[in-house]
């Protein structure tokens, strides 16, 4: 099979051409050639730039697929859609569970939950933006591909090589054992995807040329926040205690921790991924792996998080 990735050197998309080659598929690479340039030298670049709208590299060639991991906003996505024209057979787009709903969703539910109002006017990537935006690229892949279309929606992805840092913390926090605050509530039901398991997916749905949309949530089994600090402290040989924390004590977006009123969308069904081939990977093997490729990189700083001096300060108030 002949994949062509638009985007592929970072975390996601580095997962994805890893599963890729790792199936015997011919990968081709579209980037701007600055991110991971050390990475796959064995595969083919084509190199132009999605914000500037260059894609002459792509003007010739033909692919049986293309997984379009760098697309965040409707230009991206019809301009690159433009440049191919029908020389790819199935384009996969990678969206987010961002494009939902948050009010009145149940526990549990599927590819089916109402999406929110797709946004065309706007190219700024907000909190309030991510999602709209993702639904209108969703959009115009079906327009333009219909059943050669196919939608992945990934979850909260983590794993080794994750640049967001959101489960490094706790992996580094509870590795250090002690008291660890939680500025959050402990029962708090968590969703993460090990960036292979969507890598898994990703390429086998290209195998088998599925259409549809899919949820790439996991982890095997449900956790909660004290459910991962837990298995990530039992991974490393440390022992910990949860301890609560006020919320608003700490920054906003805190790694993994969400609102009581969006806890549901933690909890979305994986079973038409797992259907179609989605692993489904233990917590404690992906905190492993997390625990030990952040050691081998030598623990820099992360961008997320307490510092353990701002950490200290909040327990000595409990």
């Amino acid at each position: 099979m002949r994949i062509l990735v638009l985007g592929g050197t970072s975390f996601v998309g580095r997962a994805v051409v890893d599963d890729a080659l790792r199936t015997g598929a011919k990968v081709t690479l579209f980037g701007r050639g600055r991110t991971g340039s050390e990475l796959f030298p064995e595969v083919p670049r084509r190199i132009g730039d999605r914000d500037t709208g260059d894609y002459t590299a792509l003007h010739e060639g033909s692919w049986d697929a293309v997984i379009d991991v760098s697309g965040y906003v409707p230009r991206h996505v019809r301009q690159a859609m433009e440049a191919l024209g029908d020389r790819v057979g199935r384009y996969l787009f990678i969206s987010s569970q961002a494009v939902y709903v948050r009010a009145g969703v149940e526990p549990g539910s599927d590819e089916d939950t109402p999406r929110r109002p797709p946004v065309r006017d706007t190219e700024e990537l907000t909190e309030e933006t991510y999602g709209p935006l993702k639904a209108a690229c969703e959009d115009d892949v079906l327009a333009r591909y219909g059943s050669r279309a196919t939608i992945v929606r990934p979850g909260k992805v983590v794993g080794p090589h994750d640049v967001q840092d959101g489960l490094t913390y706790w992996v580094r926090r509870a590795a250090r054992g002690g008291r660890v605050a939680l500025p959050g509530r402990p029962e708090q039901p968590v969703q993460v995807i090990d960036s292979r398991d969507l890598a898994r997916l990703v390429v086998q749905l290209l195998v088998d040329d599925r259409p549809g949309a899919f949820h790439a949530v996991g982890p095997a089994e449900p956790t909660t926040m004290a459910g991962l600090i837990n298995t990530c402290a039992r991974v490393a040989g440390s022992q910990v205690v949860v301890v609560p924390v006020p919320a608003e004590a700490v920054p906003p977006f805190f790694p993994l921790i969400r609102p009581e009123a969006m806890w549901s969308t933690q909890q979305r069904s994986p079973s038409r991924a797992r259907a179609a081939g989605m692993p489904a990977t233990p917590l404690a093997v992906t905190v492993a792996d997390v625990l030990a490729w952040d050691r081998e990189r030598g623990e820099p700083p992360l961008g997320h998080g307490l510092s353990p001096e701002t950490e200290a300060k909040l327990l000595a108030g409990t």
